[in-house]
């Protein structure tokens, strides 16, 4: 076998490696974030008076996740540039099983009262931990095996993770739904949870097969290599480029779960009188046409610029933003459906091509936790907070408007910011001050 071959076989193995791990970790982030819209504001916050109040609540539990992750992009980028990204990504998989498999467990309102939201709130802190520390290697993991000319299409599986994920997540409550509100409410809300077992024993197989990193094996050796600390390093030479890719994010991570978590609370709520199971359906349907799609649109970064690919997909989703949201009056089944699907492969051209996209934002030294935290930041900001202030958006003003305006102009910003982000080789030394742009 030469030594291409072998190459292209490790960028393969990482690939795969890289879609397992983060389809189960977003599968047991999203097996969350269904139960936060569809039945956490029942069982754990019942004395909120009343339905949008009490999602709203379960929302802010679901906004402590993502708090969580820039502290967990800090953590865990120490140890992906200190000590390597294996041995990171294999403690975020193993916290982040945990975590979930003992949400399954938890007492009810009802049961133990306070304490129930206090022990949910602590195990969400743990998987944006997790997670914050997760996507960042996996993405490198895959970025950094892969040949130059095809790293936007590696990169896109760790995103493909997402999709996957939340088809899993969203499937799962599709099929329990069947079994009617009550069913779901009193408990079989927690077999998604305690099934995510069996995932996480999968991931840590697969996970283990994987070499280190090559561009951290050969980083080369320089008098400050350990001398500082990689968050440290990261504000100190990056915190600019930091900021940009913070901007570049919104509509990747917050305008995401603005067309999914919030959407499924406010096509739900009974002022708009959508059924949870056609939303949970429509959901479905769309995560497999974004599986399906992801690596296209990332193949198609490669072949015309991530910066094309990126910006065309913005551009659609403002201009999808009032029809995804207004097409759920009509109460046509095939219409929600088609705004989903069409909305979700405008999310992919810009969610793809990303994480190659923010990988090459950075050179090497320290590019574990400076990537890590712009996209939890980023996180934090955006996706923990805007299902929320949608919410608070919706039930102040009682119209979609607002939520709608908050989603054009995550797009302005998002594609400002990546129309001057810099662009680096993966393998790019640290020492050269102009950037390699490879887009």
């Amino acid at each position: 076998m030469t030594h291409s071959d072998q190459s292209l076989r490790k960028a393969r193995k990482a690939g795969i490696a890289a879609f397992v791990g983060t389809t189960i970790e977003w599968y047991d982030f999203y097996i969350y974030a269904t139960a936060a819209s569809l039945v956490f504001g029942t069982v754990f916050f019942p004395e909120t008076g009343d339905r949008l109040t009490g999602i709203a609540a379960a929302f802010a539990t679901y906004a402590v996740g993502f708090f969580a992750r820039p502290l967990g992009g800090i953590v865990f980028g120490h140890v992906g540039d200190r000590v390597g990204r294996k041995t990171a990504l294999v403690v975020t998989l193993l916290m982040m099983g945990a975590a979930t498999f003992l949400i399954g467990f938890l007492p009810t309102y009802a049961q133990v009262g306070v304490w129930a939201p206090i022990l949910l709130v602590l195990l969400r802190f743990i998987q944006g931990l997790a997670v914050g520390g997760e996507w960042g290697g996996a993405v490198l993991m895959a970025v950094e095996h892969a040949p130059e000319h095809k790293k936007t299409f590696y990169g896109s599986f760790a995103q493909a993770g997402n999709p996957a994920g939340a088809l899993l997540a969203t499937g799962f409550f599709s099929l329990l739904s069947m079994g009617g509100t009550d069913f779901l409410t009193e408990w079989g809300w927690r077999i998604p949870f305690i099934a995510s077992a069996l995932l996480i024993v999968v991931g840590l197989v697969v996970r283990l097969t994987v070499e280190e990193s090559p561009v951290f094996q050969e980083e080369p050796e320089t008098p400050d290599k350990h001398s500082e600390v990689p968050i440290l390093h990261a504000l100190r030479t990056n915190w600019k480029t930091i900021l940009l890719g913070i901007g570049v994010l919104p509509v990747a991570v917050g305008g995401y779960y603005l067309v999914t978590t919030f959407a499924t609370a406010y096509a739900t709520d009974p002022s708009v009188g959508v059924s949870e199971s056609l939303v949970l359906n429509a959901l479905s349907i769309a995560a497999f046409v974004e599986l399906a799609t992801t690596f296209a649109a990332a193949w198609l970064g490669d072949r015309v610029g991530r910066v094309r690919v990126i910006v065309l997909g913005l551009a659609g989703v403002a201009v999808l933003a009032a029809p995804q949201f207004l097409v759920f009056a009509t109460k046509d089944a095939a219409l929600i459906i088609l705004a989903f699907i069409v909305m979700r492969l405008a999310m992919t051209s810009i969610y793809g091509p990303i994480a190659t996209f923010l990988s090459q934002m950075f050179r090497p030294q320290a590019r574990y936790t400076s990537i890590s935290l712009s996209y939890q930041l980023a996180g934090a900001i955006f996706g923990g907070l805007s299902p929320l202030v949608s919410t608070l958006l919706f039930q102040a003003t009682g119209s979609i408007w607002p939520v709608i305006a908050l989603l054009v102009g995550m797009c302005v910003l998002s594609a400002a910011c990546v129309l001057v982000a810099p662009q680096h080789a993966v393998d790019e030394p640290d020492h050269g001050k102009q950037p390699t742009r490879t887009d």
